[in-house]
């Protein structure tokens, strides 16, 4: 499931992109010609979180930053390196 979106469904979107060259006529010039056209894609803003879903547990999901900075998550609290470290050698 790359580069979707786990709660918008935003995905990547088709395009093209379009090289005009000359002026404009409402700007005074004789018109514009298209050059070329090419393919393109837009891809969502995608972030990895972690968050604490409905039952408490802690999961990594993939989001677009629209839903992050509306706040519709609760991030999981980051654990120190050094906590970490001490876990491993204890178990």
């Amino acid at each position: 499931m790359s580069r979707v979106c786990e709660y918008s469904g935003k995905r990547p979107r088709m395009g093209k992109k379009i090289v005009r060259r000359g002026k404009a006529k409402r700007e005074g010039g004789i018109g514009q010609n298209v050059t070329g056209i090419t393919k393109r894609r837009w891809k969502p803003n995608l972030q990895k979180i972690r968050i604490i879903d409905e039952n408490g547990t802690v999961r990594r999901i993939k989001v677009c930053v629209r839903y992050i900075k509306a706040g519709k998550f609760v991030k999981a609290a980051k654990v120190p390196k050094n906590a970490r470290a001490s876990k491993k050698k204890s178990a």
